[in-house]
């Protein structure tokens, strides 16, 4: 396929959240826990919760709208469609189709990417990839998640740690200065084990063997936390090297919001500030792939990403799988 030349350019972004919040104190009278025990241990004081009625798609709709708004780009000349999620509306048909349909777009690809927590820095890769190689001009990049669904609300060690939310951003071709200079995107299946969720030809779906909790989230979080520290500085390092830069030149580095202990280890690896580190896990817990968009769209109505800044984004989840994209703003 023929380099077109082109780089990618985040042009619009949107977010959906939940009007629902659910506190540390009142998870307080539904598990095992205290506000003092989530808090020291994750940062997380509250979440998001989605109706009963809501699905990845219906949460994401709103954001995809907003961002294609911001960006001036209408549906009908979208070239491509990526929705990052872990929780889709069903099997199949992805939930990039009912997005695709939600917000009145046709006939441009519209697919799925599931890579767990790390699924927007996935598809940013992805979609960067199409734009360099000529395959898209205009393209819509989604995360929604609805992890409320998925987590047992009687186990306190994964419970208090998820949120539900979407974020979109459109991306466009572009010559300008600011765009996306590079990614990188690994996985190590070895460590699977670590971070899982059922739902899938796995899970035995019988009236005689049905277990209602088959599809909840596992995890083993001490292990994973270990991998998630070293995987992201490294990824973030090599990323920086190979393109010339330090962590000095960084003015932003926007990770993924699963615990505040993660996000100030990765930031003494790097030896970068932290208050160059952007959090909001405090309000709404990991969003998983929604984590990283819904932190740059705050970070942009803070003022907090100012024209020609070097802005890094990391990401880890289950896979497991971890990225990194360096951005010129």
């Amino acid at each position: 396929m023929t380099h077109s030349g082109k780089r990618s350019r985040i042009a619009g972004l949107g977010i959906n959240l939940p009007s629902k919040i659910l506190t540390n104190a009142q998870l307080e009278k539904m598990v095992d826990t205290s506000d003092e025990w989530i808090l020291t241990r994750t940062g997380i004081r509250e979440r998001r919760i989605a109706d009963d009625g809501e699905t990845a798609s219906t949460l994401a709709i709103p954001a995809a709208q907003e961002a294609l708004r911001r960006a001036g780009v209408a549906p009908e000349d979208l070239d491509l469609i990526v929705c990052a999620t872990s929780t889709p509306d069903m099997s199949f048909p992805s939930t990039a189709c009912h997005i695709q349909r939600g917000i009145g777009a046709k006939g441009c690809p519209a697919f799925d990417i599931l890579a767990a927590c790390s699924g927007f820095v996935y598809g940013l890769s992805v979609v960067d990839n199409f734009i360099r190689a000529g395959s898209a001009k205009n393209a819509l990049l989604v995360a929604s998640e609805i992890f409320s669904r998925i987590v047992d609300w009687e186990d306190r060690n994964t419970c208090v740690l998820f949120g539900d939310g979407a974020a979109a951003v459109v991306i466009k071709a572009t010559e300008s200065s600011s765009h996306v200079i590079d990614s990188r995107i690994r996985a190590d299946g070895s460590y699977a084990d670590l971070l899982t969720g059922g739902g899938g030809s796995a899970s035995i779906v019988s009236a005689k063997q049905f277990d209602p909790k088959s599809h909840f989230i596992k995890m083993k979080g001490n292990q994973t936390f270990k991998v998630a520290v070293t995987n992201m500085a490294e990824v973030c390092s090599s990323l920086l090297a190979d393109n010339g830069y330090t962590a000095n030149d960084v003015a932003l580095v926007i990770p993924h919001q699963a615990n505040i202990r993660i996000i100030h280890a990765v930031a003494k690896s790097l030896n970068i500030p932290e208050d160059k580190m952007y959090i909001n896990v405090h309000r709404y817990g990991n969003t998983s792939a929604a984590t990283v968009p819904i932190a740059m769209y705050e970070a942009q109505e803070e003022g907090r990403l100012k024209k020609g800044d070097l802005v890094l984004l990391v990401a880890f989840g289950g896979g497991l799988t971890w990225g990194s994209a360096l951005v010129r703003w």
